[in-house]
């Protein structure tokens, strides 16, 4: 896979509402659930929040029903979350379903 200077993918899964990831922890295991909410737009450049109440950019619904949130730097992207190529019938409901929650069930 080519990586620009940045070290990140470039044709990869992107980091976005969606996507599945594990979320690291410093303590405790890693967690795995869906990006359910981007908050970039409300982040101030130098930090934002408090010392006490620091803001995180990605809310992840977590497989066991937690919410939590998470820095870029906590998520790694599921490689099996994504498709290359569009799904050529995307009203079709699949037999097939990735594992964990899903909007209205």
């Amino acid at each position: 896979m080519a990586r620009n200077s940045g070290n990140r993918p470039i044709d990869g899964p992107e980091l976005t509402v969606g996507v599945r990831v594990l979320v690291r922890r410093a303590s405790g295991a890693d967690l795995t659930g869906e990006v359910v909410e981007d908050y970039a737009a409300v982040i101030d450049p130098g930090g934002g929040g408090h010392e006490w109440a620091p803001v995180h950019r990605w809310a992840v619904a977590l497989d066991d029903g937690r919410l939590v949130f998470a820095d870029t730097d906590d998520l790694t992207i599921d490689p099996g979350s994504y498709h290359s190529t569009p799904d050529p019938n995307p009203g079709r409901d699949s037999a097939v379903r990735a594992a964990g929650r899903h909007r209205g069930e």
